[in-house]
């Protein structure tokens, strides 16, 4: 079997991971802030680059929500910009200290935050991500080595470009963080099995990416980012309040993994309710699959159509809602175990006894109470960005912050301490 093609830029990263280990807090945020400054700086460059990949990707024929997820604006680019500054801004954890304790013999413990070290990270059609990823990781002293997609190349090489310049001005290793060049595919699994120098691997994308990551990885990998998220409906629910909140997870930007993908009403409210959901969303381009009971009630509206078998275990990313009776609290926590991937799921109720029973049953990253599952975003939750949102219950759950790219070691202080 031949080399690893990527064990070089596997050694620069894991050298390049040791000095950031030891960079201070003061360093990594001049280096943010200069990152961020360095995007406005090169915006030009970097918007023309992506109007290249947005026009080879309307001209391949990419779906309407892949090029939504691949375009930047000058708005945009601010948004990022703020992000990353704002990521600057939170606490550094390496170095923390917790649980410390003094132990009945006299032994002093506690942990300690450490970076985690090299992170591999395989992303689609998201530019916004290379920031990103760059941002958190090197806040929190990790190195990357990431794969974006060949869609978004001229893109994340015109943000690499970027990146390097802020790493270089504040004097750190650009090897900090590395950019996989080489479309080939194969470069994909080499980066799976650079487990001598990659300490996690993070992917972003579809649901195959994931399994793909999963089959193939020698290193452990963090999976998530899939939402087929639900919101229920309840029949003490404030129906004034519900219409808005469910406009906005549908609609607000429908082609990300927290937008909402199926509408669960109690029977007590669908017929007054449905219509009037149909009829708001509908004004904004939302097609509906609805369930026997749903299109009985809405099924004359032209934007409604029959649910199909596969309708409720798909996630959408575009304006398509689907629409299902329950005849209670019960059903809509039977359907979302059923169908659910456990990401984003809400319930909109005053009964707070039925939101304590959602909060406890329903076994998703993020659970919400009379709220848009929109809100499931690193920013949003007061992490200045995220790096993923994980779906899974090792390590970490929701999305990935700073203090979920670090791991500890435990620090025992002794004095003259032997084992009995």
């Amino acid at each position: 079997m031949s080399e690893n093609p990527l064990i070089p830029m596997g050694q620069r990263a894991k050298e390049a991971a040791r000095i950031l280990a030891n960079a201070s807090t003061e360093t990594k945020n001049r280096l943010l802030h200069t990152l961020a400054d360095g995007l406005k700086t090169h915006e030009d460059a970097i918007l023309a680059a992506n109007a290249r990949d947005l026009e080879d990707a309307r001209a391949a024929g990419l779906r309407d929500n892949l090029i939504d997820r691949m375009t930047l604006t000058p708005a945009r680019l601010e948004n990022i910009a703020s992000d990353t500054r704002n990521v600057a801004l939170l606490p550094d954890p390496v170095g923390e200290s917790f649980d410390g304790r003094v132990l009945p013999n006299g032994l002093r413990v506690s942990k300690r935050r450490t970076p985690l070290g090299v992170i591999g990270l395989i992303y689609e059609a998201r530019p916004n991500v290379t920031v990103d990823i760059a941002a958190l990781s090197l806040k929190t002293g990790n190195a990357a080595i990431m794969r974006g997609s060949s869609e978004i190349r001229r893109s994340n090489m015109a943000i690499m470009t970027v990146i390097h310049e802020a790493l270089e001005k504040t004097g750190l290793p650009q090897d900090a963080v590395q950019y996989i060049e080489d479309p080939d595919r194969a470069m994909v699994g080499h980066l799976l099995t650079l487990h001598d120098y990659v300490d996690m691997i993070i992917p972003r994308g579809g649901a195959g990416l994931h399994d793909y990551c999963r089959r193939n990885s020698t290193i452990p990998v963090i999976t998530g980012g899939i939402g087929i998220n639900h919101i229920f409906v309840d029949a003490s629910a404030n129906l004034k309040q519900a219409v808005p909140i469910i406009h906005n997870a549908k609609i607000q930007r429908p082609s990300v993994c927290n937008a909402l993908d199926t509408l669960l009403v109690h029977e007590a409210v669908a017929e007054g309710f449905l219509p009037k959901v149909v009829e708001r969303l509908g004004r904004d381009g939302v097609t509906f699959r609805a369930e026997e009971r749903a299109y009985a009630i809405v099924g004359d509206d032209p934007a409604v159509s029959p649910a199909g078998p596969e309708d409720f275990d798909t996630e959408w990313l575009s304006l398509v809602l689907g629409l299902k009776v329950v005849s209670g609290l019960d059903e809509a926590l039977e359907h979302i175990r059923q169908h659910a991937t456990h990401h984003s799921d809400s319930i909109l109720t005053n009964d707070w006894g039925n939101a304590q029973r959602f909060l406890d049953e329903v076994d998703s990253a993020a659970v919400y109470v009379n709220a848009s599952t929109r809100f499931t975003d690193g920013a949003q939750l007061g992490l200045g960005a995220e790096v993923a949102i994980s779906t899974q219950k090792l390590h970490a759950r929701g999305p990935m912050g700073l203090k979920e790219l670090t791991t500890y070691k435990w620090i025992i202080l002794g004095d003259g301490h032997v084992r009995p």
